[in-house]
């Protein structure tokens, strides 16, 4: 049995009839056909699904869109655009940070995070800390984690 649920998605009202049950992954990529964040393991182990949920980085691959509730999600496609691209989207390009690409939106709305939340310099342990939850198989995490530091240099203090 669907029922009719009102979510915020990347600011912006909208409505879905799914089961209560239906991650919050399958509602973005299925109903809604915002692709950027990924499955990968289903598990909350690889980041691939990673969103923000009133603002802090989620798991939408085991997210019940039923306890999503009135909260506010945002997906890597609200983060920036191709003409106007989030400055560790900018980095990321520069620092050749992703092969496959698959992972990178997860990583992405998590560093936003973590940058967001620790506006000083991080150091490399900190981001590499920041980023544990995310699984990059094709080892990116090197250039991945000097993008992040970059970001956060080219934002300044």
């Amino acid at each position: 049995m669907s029922d009719s649920f009102l979510l915020d998605v990347n600011g912006r009202p909208v409505s879905v009839d799914t089961e209560p049950r239906t991650s919050l992954l399958d509602v973005l990529r299925n109903h809604l056909g915002l692709k950027a964040a990924k499955f990968g393991c289903g598990q909350t182990l690889c980041g691939a699904c990673t969103v923000w949920v009133d603002d802090r980085p989620a798991y939408a691959c085991d997210l019940p869109v039923e306890a999503v509730g009135d909260r506010k999600v945002r997906t890597l496609e609200s983060l920036g655009t191709e003409s106007a691209p989030h400055p560790l989207q900018r980095a990321f390009i520069d620092e050749q940070a992703g092969q496959c690409g698959y992972c990178l939106p997860g990583i992405l709305m998590r560093a936003a995070a973590f940058l967001r939340d620790h506006p000083q310099q991080p150091t490399r342990a900190e981001v590499a800390e920041a980023l544990d939850p995310h699984l990059c198989r094709c080892g990116s995490q090197q250039r991945i984690v000097n993008a992040v530091l970059r970001a956060a240099a080219e934002a300044g203090p």
